[in-house]
């Protein structure tokens, strides 16, 4: 661990101490908080029994299947808008128009046309990460050196070749930083849709322990969620650093 890496950890050590000191203390009794060590011990109980895995592998399966669908959609139709002027004022409307709802807002109509299970919260998650990867992708494609596209129409190249050949290239260091974006929206919409309607993964296994009167167990498992997303957003930053180097970099500040 490097020394700046110890110097982020000792803020939160120091306030889980004393909010352990200040539990211990009070004898605190609460059917929304708990001292850490019981937070820590009812998580390693939910690894015991394998609940927590299993609610892990419902959630993640859901996350990334939404997350691949909505990235499809969201890169194709954003390299179209960006290619097209005509077609990108054509849309402009329907896309404001729709991108704000808010995805949970569509879990009646999911519901009743999917009924509960993973293909509901799948299309919701997909619906929630199309924005993101739509928006910067075509912002991407508009911002590409015109002297490549030139070069594209100098060489003659069909447009799935220039697509493949010259766009997605030019284009994929922030391409790359609406994925991850769209990653970590892609978690968030699991998980809330499991809590507000679909009894299966981590949102399901926190509403399960609320409704036990588990504190402790309840904030486990938002320990354990805080825990997947800041691996998560750790595995693509490396990714995205090995894969552009300081491509990366412009990409984060665009």
């Amino acid at each position: 661990m490097s020394r700046d890496s110890a110097k982020a950890l000792v803020l939160p050590v120091a306030v889980l101490v004393a909010f352990e000191v200040w539990a211990r203390a009070t004898h605190l009794q609460s059917d929304s908080l708990a001292p850490p060590s019981q937070i820590m011990l009812a998580l390693a109980e939910a690894f015991a029994d394998f609940s927590i895995l299993t609610a892990t592998r419902d959630t993640l399966f859901a996350a990334f299947a939404g997350l691949a669908i909505g990235s499809i959609i969201g890169l194709a139709l954003g390299i179209a808008f960006g290619l097209s002027n005509t077609l990108n004022r054509l849309m402009e409307v329907t896309v404001e128009a729709i991108r704000p709802i808010p995805s949970i807002a569509l879990l009646p109509i999911a519901l009743i046309a999917l009924g509960f299970g993973y293909r509901m919260e799948i299309v919701i998650v997909a619906f929630a990460c199309v924005w993101p990867i739509l928006i910067l992708s075509r912002a991407a494609v508009c911002s590409i050196e015109p002297r490549l596209m030139e070069v594209a129409r100098a060489l003659r190249l069909p447009p799935a070749q220039r697509v493949w050949k010259i766009i997605i290239p030019a284009a994929l260091p922030r391409i790359f930083v609406a994925f991850r974006l769209a990653a970590g929206i892609a978690l968030i919409v699991a998980v809330t849709v499991e809590i507000a309607i679909n009894p299966i993964g981590l949102g399901a296994g926190i509403m399960l322990a609320q409704q036990a009167l588990r504190a402790d167990l309840m904030l486990a498992y938002l320990v354990w969620i805080g825990a997947i997303g800041y691996a998560l957003n750790i595995l693509l930053v490396v990714a995205q650093r090995r894969l552009f180097g300081r491509a990366a970099l412009s990409g984060d500040s665009a």
